[in-house]
């Protein structure tokens, strides 16, 4: 006897849920130039590694007992792999009921969740859903007190400790999808068809009284460029998904792991003439922070994270001798590179992704001290660099440190680590470094010569004078205040002793941490 016609019928129904919304409902997504989740699935994985799970989950159309058309749950879900390894992925799919929780069937919208946890894998959500719907309210015939209907089971905030998280958000995203597009390490829009909000165009207009534009709301003028929700900005769906793979292409697949490492390219000892050269000497002038990047990690490894927002300070993910790193440098270019409370949140975000994936992070320091002013008093600078202190104090992961100009005040402090993790600090003979800058400072501790002088200006360069003769690094060398000055040319290849020296520490240092919090 043959399960034969059964099998034939379970592909029947399967081919119903592959229409997904229908022809027509996928025309119109087509139209609005966005890709159907399908599709997208199909570029963000690996070929042919797509295993999808509960396709014939719908609402089945029946005439007498033979099915006539399923209406599939408007998420597609199941377990791929990216750059060759395992990840569970999770496309909400805009051509039914937009993505609205009505839309959903049983608990499928938790499953990738559920299994990434307990598999150990990254997870990834396609992000195209406008949360709950008030039709919802009457195909259940009663309201509900948010809850464990909502989703259920295992939460994204169960995944953060402990396997990296990634959400690309695709299309107008609304009330609790929006709130999961920032609950995550690493998160990316697409340019002109991506929108995040809490509440809609609609809501604002009942609770506001207020019309505006989905882009006005909530498009990447808000998020990327205005308040550092979005990281990262895509300029096709297609870049969204490069983007998304090239992210964990860095990270474990889980804290128990280590970091992967690719056989390298380049050349360990590699030694940049132009290093020697790149930091000007008048210390007024500035110059292109980027280049040295370029010039001492893997050749063409450095993947920024955060470009338009927090630009004092840049950050991403890179390889050292093809072992990934995290990397921050200042900027000089944007408020002379002073962090303000977006770069300093900013920071604490590479942070705590160094912190719970184990990857080394490289700091080359330009610190001029935490950016001044009314503007930056009324933010809160001073909480906020409280809690880039701590974060900073209480991290663990291997952190290697090059002062190539600057390291003033509070923020210049933070170079330094305290503790017994893995640390090794170099400088470079550009560097200099104090309690507060010397042109500053004169004017502040010798108020009184100055005032009481017949030339007061001319008291006041005389001081600075003085006091600059007394700032060569050289000078704290010989008191052991700094371990080494370098070369700058020796720059990568101290960075791939360091980076090949760390692997043991991580390894000796993996599974979860719970030192700093995981900061969103």
């Amino acid at each position: 006897m043959s399960w034969q016609s059964e099998l034939d019928e379970m592909e029947r129904r399967a081919r119903f849920a592959r229409q997904m919304g229908g022809a027509d409902s996928v025309a119109f997504h087509h139209g609005r130039g966005k890709l159907t989740v399908r599709e997208r699935i199909d570029l963000l994985t690996d070929p042919g590694e797509f295993q999808e799970t509960g396709v014939l989950a719908g609402n089945p159309q029946w005439d007498g007992d033979e099915l006539t058309g399923l209406t599939p749950a408007n998420s597609v879900v199941g377990v791929a792999r990216i750059n060759g390894r395992k990840v569970a992925v999770q496309g909400d799919d805009f051509t039914i009921r937009g993505g609205s929780a009505d839309g959903m069937i049983g608990t499928k919208g938790g499953w990738a969740q559920r299994h990434a946890y307990m598999n150990r894998i990254p997870y990834v959500r396609l992000l195209d859903a406008t949360g709950g719907s008030v039709k919802h309210f009457e195909q259940l015939g009663r309201t509900y007190v948010v809850g464990p209907e909502v989703g259920g089971g295992t939460g994204v905030d169960d995944l953060l400790w402990y396997m990296p998280v990634v959400n690309v958000v695709l299309g107008s995203v609304a009330g609790a999808p929006a709130v999961i597009a920032a609950d995550g390490h690493f998160n990316v829009m697409v340019k002109g068809t991506s929108q995040l909000f809490v509440g809609g165009p609609p809501v604002v207009k009942a609770s506001r009284g207020l019309d505006i534009s989905k882009e006005e709301l909530g498009g990447e003028d808000v998020h990327v460029y205005g308040n550092g929700v979005v990281q990262n900005l895509a300029e096709t769906e297609e870049d969204a998904m490069q983007q998304a793979r090239r992210f964990l292409s860095y990270l474990p697949q889980n804290v128990w792991e280590m970091p992967p490492r690719i056989e390298p390219t380049d050349d360990p000892e590699r030694r940049e003439e132009k290093l020697v050269s790149i930091i000007p000497r008048n210390i007024r002038r500035i110059y292109n922070a980027r280049k040295i990047l370029d010039w001492v990690l893997d050749e063409d490894s450095f993947f920024e994270i955060q470009p338009h927002w927090g630009k004092s300070r840049i950050t991403g993910l890179a390889r050292v001798d093809g072992y990934p790193v995290g990397v921050m440098i200042n900027n000089p270019r944007e408020n002379g590179g002073s962090p303000n409370k977006a770069t300093s949140e900013k920071i604490m975000r590479m942070i705590s992704l160094c912190e719970t994936f184990h990857l080394p992070l490289i700091y080359f320091c330009d610190e001029p001290g935490f950016s001044v002013g009314p503007a930056d008093e009324q933010s809160g600078i001073i909480r906020t660099g409280a809690r880039l202190m701590l974060t900073s104090r209480l991290s663990q992961m291997p952190y290697l440190v090059f002062i190539t100009r600057q390291a003033y005040g509070v923020a210049g402090g933070l170079q330094y680590r305290r503790g017994n993790a893995l640390y090794r600090r170099y400088a470079w003979p550009s560097a200099h470094w104090g309690s507060m800058h010397i042109e500053g400072g004169v004017t502040a501790a010798y108020r009184r010569e100055i005032r009481e002088a017949d030339d007061p200006e001319a008291k006041r360069l005389e001081i600075e004078a003085r006091l600059n003769e007394i700032r060569s690094p050289l000078r704290t060398a010989h008191a052991f205040g700094i371990e080494d000055m370098i070369d700058p040319r020796d720059t990568r290849p101290l960075m791939v002793e360091f980076v090949r020296d760390a692997q043991s520490y991580i390894e000796q240092s993996l599974g979860p941490t719970a030192r700093i919090p995981y900061l969103p």
